[in-house]
């Protein structure tokens, strides 16, 4: 049977999944840091830094101030503290550690060379011996980066990857190394995955390719709460076939409940274990990576807020700013502000501000109270207004 829901009762049972449900904790430890981890399944990872690295900024979100040193444990810790892993999701990634064998499909074909941009897959084939090379040389000299090899060294940029940097990332890509820490402006530095994967890890059966996608898209449905299949398949990258066939299958388990949404014209999917609160009492600023608005169709059903990262449009050509922040204040997006982390001078520069036709009354005071809060979070001053 079908489930008709408004478009007010779907936002809230994605908020809640997305845990938005209930109040920040009035202080944060590891234990809370993790299960808001195994709550979202991945902290998608950008190399802008002008507010902050993206990854730290759902906990902050959801959790309010914690120590950022909580989440680098976690995700780039000795074996027994590390929590998370890198690999490719959503998009570049942290993940929870179980994930590792739900996604050892992609890493097998990231190795026959089924996988990866052209200038990588090249290295499954012809060129496999310099990615081999490369291997046997953290094999025997510990972790290294792409600024240990001689030739990338001058190197900098996504466009101007030398030869080392592109044999490592297939080696990553096809799952022979992966990330161990981060130095010098995040570079990532590689091992060996058996020398930073927890062993217990590893020993793990490797599932199915069929299995790991129905879990996957498990994982998606119980993230987002309510979902069409367009949403699930976005969440971890996963090909139109294999999660018509997961959702199938959970469908039959009663894992997801078909719905149907008011105003949506896609039939959407309830996960079983899906909260739906009467009232949503949040406030938050959110980074363009987070999960809850990082599929930007997705947020326009459920919020009616059209939304677009312009960090590669032309100055003059912007609405909204550089890298912008819509602010959630309970169950809707009321305002965007353009943020801006001024390190040397400590400030939290807030470079535009713009509200929502209908924002309430206190938009403006609960706006000022989150940017306080995260600019004592983040260690600066004062915020300032540069509009």
């Amino acid at each position: 049977m079908t489930e008709r829901l408004s478009l007010a009762a779907a936002r809230r049972i994605a908020l809640a999944a997305q845990g938005f449900g209930k109040a920040r904790p009035g202080k944060v430890g590891q234990a809370q840091l993790r299960r808001e981890i195994e709550r979202l399944s991945l902290h998608q990872i950008d190399s802008v830094n002008v507010l902050t690295r993206a990854h730290y900024l759902p906990a902050f979100s959801r959790l309010g101030g914690y120590d950022r040193a909580l989440l680098d444990e976690a995700a780039w810790g000795g074996r027994r503290s590390r929590r998370m892993f890198e690999y490719w999701a959503h998009e570049a990634s942290l993940l929870p550690l179980d994930l590792h064998p739900l996604l050892r499909w992609r890493m097998a074909e990231a190795d026959r060379g089924e996988r990866g941009w052209a200038g990588l897959r090249v290295f499954a084939g012809e060129r496999r011996s310099e990615a081999m090379a490369v291997l046997d040389r953290i094999r025997a000299e510990g972790p290294l980066g792409a600024s240990d090899f001689d030739e990338d060294r001058s190197r900098s940029g996504w466009w101007e990857w030398g030869d080392a940097k592109r044999r490592l990332e297939w080696l990553f890509w096809a799952g022979h190394i992966t990330t161990t820490t981060r130095r010098n402006g995040f570079e990532r530095v590689y091992d060996l995955t058996e020398r930073v994967i927890p062993g217990a890890i590893l020993a793990l059966p490797t599932p199915s390719r069929a299995d790991a996608h129905r879990q996957l898209v498990e994982r998606a449905a119980r993230a987002m709460g309510i979902a069409t299949e367009g949403d699930l398949r976005d969440y971890f990258r996963t090909g139109v076939a294999e999660t018509k066939q997961a959702i199938g299958e959970l469908s039959e388990q009663g894992v997801l409940r078909p719905a149907m949404v008011d105003g949506w014209r896609q039939p959407a999917w309830l996960h079983r274990d899906a909260k739906a609160p009467r009232r949503i009492a949040a406030r938050a600023l959110l980074a363009p990576f987070d999960p809850l608005i990082w599929e930007r169709a997705r947020t326009e059903r459920l919020f009616g807020f059209h939304y677009r990262i312009e960090i590669y449009t032309p100055a003059e050509k912007r609405r909204h700013g550089y890298y912008v922040l819509p602010l959630l204040l309970g169950d809707r997006l009321v305002a965007r502000v353009d943020l801006k982390a001024d390190r040397k001078a400590s400030r939290l520069l807030v470079q535009s501000r713009h509200f929502e036709p209908g924002a309430p009354a206190d938009t403006e005071g609960e706006l000022a109270d989150e940017l306080a809060a995260m600019a004592q979070w983040l260690g600066l001053e004062r915020v300032e207004a540069r509009f």
